[in-house]
């Protein structure tokens, strides 16, 4: 049986937090999650989540990578059975309004947009995300982050840069 919990900003700043995406943080509250945050840059490496939005005739789709990896779309395609494809940044900003580009936080559902995430992000203790600016990143355990994602399809589709 799980426990209450509250949302816990863990050594992050007042400051951190009032930048962060409006979306976020009410998903971040909703979900009870502990969390810190640590200013950029930060070389997170594997344990850094990367949100690439993809569409297709019928919406959006979020696919959640390790940074350091590179999105096999033929096999996120097989796995969702979608004719997918790199989304336009017209695209982005429409799904990701209160974020800044190119920051984009993994919790693609909190914004309506059905989410993959990529089961070699859960190998690390830790996962570190955008937090939807560029001033912050959002820094959780990977138990945490499971519970936050709890909503995503998960599988294997991206590959690790040589």
């Amino acid at each position: 049986m799980r426990g209450t919990r509250t949302t816990v900003a863990i050594g992050a700043s007042e400051d951190a937090i009032m930048a962060m995406a409006s979306t976020l943080a009410r998903c971040l509250h909703n979900r009870q999650s502990r969390f810190d945050t640590v200013d950029r840059p930060c070389s997170a490496g594997d344990r850094l989540a990367k949100t690439v939005l993809l569409e297709d005739q019928r919406g959006y789709v979020a696919a959640v990578i390790p940074s350091t990896h590179h999105l096999k779309l033929s096999e996120i395609r097989a796995q969702t059975g979608r004719k997918l494809s790199l989304a336009r940044d017209c695209g982005v900003r429409e799904v990701f309004r209160d974020c800044s580009r190119g920051a984009i936080p993994p919790v693609a559902m909190a914004y309506g947009t059905q989410t993959w995430l990529d089961d070699s992000l859960l190998s690390h203790p830790d996962v570190y995300f955008e937090a939807g600016d560029h001033r912050a990143l959002v820094h959780m355990s990977t138990d945490q982050f499971v519970d936050l994602m709890a909503d995503a399809q998960r599988g294997h589709f991206s590959h690790r840069d040589m």
